[in-house]
């Protein structure tokens, strides 16, 4: 299948299409020309940003600062334009990796595409990280600078939190007409 490499990219956001509570995620990617938009979940860009900044945390306690020598007007500075048109799905999510690259100090995401799991099959292979990416499926590669990872992951986090509020009782999301609350025996009123 293919790789979509981007070493770095001239951009590297999550957004959303659609009106909270109906949104579909994406990761995209864009630089030389190319764009590629990636479907997931809303979880996974949560999980996903919240893991860069541990990564980037676990970097600063073992080597340092990685951000001390990035200047201030390097790619890391907030984006929160829309993702660009036309919005294409090259394919859904599956997989997310992280790694750090000790000798050029970037962050790597990696997206591989979902596959197909035949319930009656045996065993599934473990597959390994490496330079071209797993054979029989679509993988997104990006390389970030500590900056635009750091970037990256918060306006991930602004993105998921963008959504549907919570209902304060038991934590649901609340739609717009209200929702059952199982705190509330399953009656809640609409608020008007």
């Amino acid at each position: 299948m293919s790789v979509f490499l981007y070493d770095p990219p001239a951009r590297f956001v999550a957004g959303t299409v659609g009106r909270p509570g109906d949104r579909t995620f994406f990761l995209q990617a864009s630089g030389e020309g190319r764009l590629t938009s990636v479907v997931l979940e809303k979880a996974q860009v949560s999980a996903l940003a919240e893991r860069i900044e541990q990564l980037l945390e676990e970097v600063r306690l073992r080597f340092g600062d990685p951000l001390a020598g990035e200047g201030a007007g390097e790619p890391g500075d907030v984006d929160d334009a829309p993702l660009e048109q036309p919005i294409e799905e090259d394919f859904r999510v599956g997989t997310l990796a992280l790694a750090w690259d000790a000798e050029s100090s970037r962050v790597i995401v990696e997206a591989q595409e979902a596959v197909e799991v035949d319930p009656e099959a045996e065993t599934e292979e473990v597959e390994v990280f490496s330079e071209t990416g797993p054979a029989d499926r679509d993988v997104l590669r990006v390389h970030l600078t500590p900056a635009a990872a750091r970037a990256f992951a918060g306006r991930a986090m602004r993105v998921v939190a963008a959504g549907r509020p919570d209902c304060p009782l038991c934590g649901l999301p609340l739609d717009p007409a209200g929702h059952i609350c199982p705190r509330q025996n399953g009656y809640r009123p609409a608020e008007a």
